[in-house]
């Protein structure tokens, strides 16, 4: 056991910095498009009103473990963008660009490179004192293709094209950790904890 210890590649805790480049929310409480806002107001359930939002969420197709509508803990309350990955997913789809509110998007950040990349338990600490919790990446599904699609009349297979072009580049999945206030153009710090790769002994 301590030799496996020792031949861990650890990877320290460090710290990123990038800024809010735009916040949105739904309008109403069953549409899946947000829209950008000139503020973001975070509770412990999320965003209030929002069809992400609440302490528990039912199970779907990303949990095969539990049988489909099983209640379980919302971790995934907010959707986390960066616009430079929205530019590659729309040079990868072959349109002119993709807006974050027509995936969903909640909170886009600019400048923190490989943003869908960084990993769980990071802490996105908000200059307005406004905490999330990543909980992991977004994996690209077929209801946000749909959103693009109805963007673009005139090309079709756009829907199936998405889930395949947009994989580790469709943004991360999170929940509030300590309620506030988000706001366009404020500093975002990520506190991104110690990593190392999991491998069981052979």
């Amino acid at each position: 056991m301590d030799a496996a210890l020792g031949a861990l590649n650890i990877i320290p805790a460090w710290r990123l910095v990038g800024r809010v480049a735009e916040v949105l929310q739904t309008a109403k409480p069953d549409d899946f498009n947000t829209f950008a806002c000139d503020s973001l107001e975070l509770g412990l359930e999320g965003i209030t009103g929002d069809r992400h939002g609440g302490f528990s969420r039912f199970s779907g197709g990303r949990e095969p473990y539990y049988p489909r509508g099983t209640e379980m803990c919302n971790e995934r309350q907010l959707s986390i963008l960066a616009p430079d990955e929205l530019g590659l997913i729309a040079e990868r789809m072959d349109i002119d660009r993709l807006e974050a509110g027509w995936i969903g998007g909640n909170i886009v950040i600019e400048g923190m490179p490989h943003l869908s990349l960084i990993p769980p338990r990071t802490r996105l600490v908000f200059a307005g004192g406004a905490v999330v919790r990543v909980d992991g990446d977004n994996v690209p599904c077929r209801s946000a293709g749909k959103s693009i699609a109805a963007q673009f009349a005139d090309r079709s297979g756009l829907d199936l094209a998405f889930p395949k072009l947009a994989r580790r580049l469709r943004g991360l999945v999170g929940y509030v950790e300590k309620p506030g206030t988000i706001l366009p153009g404020e500093e975002v710090t990520a506190h991104i904890p110690e990593q190392w790769i999991y491998q069981p002994e052979s």
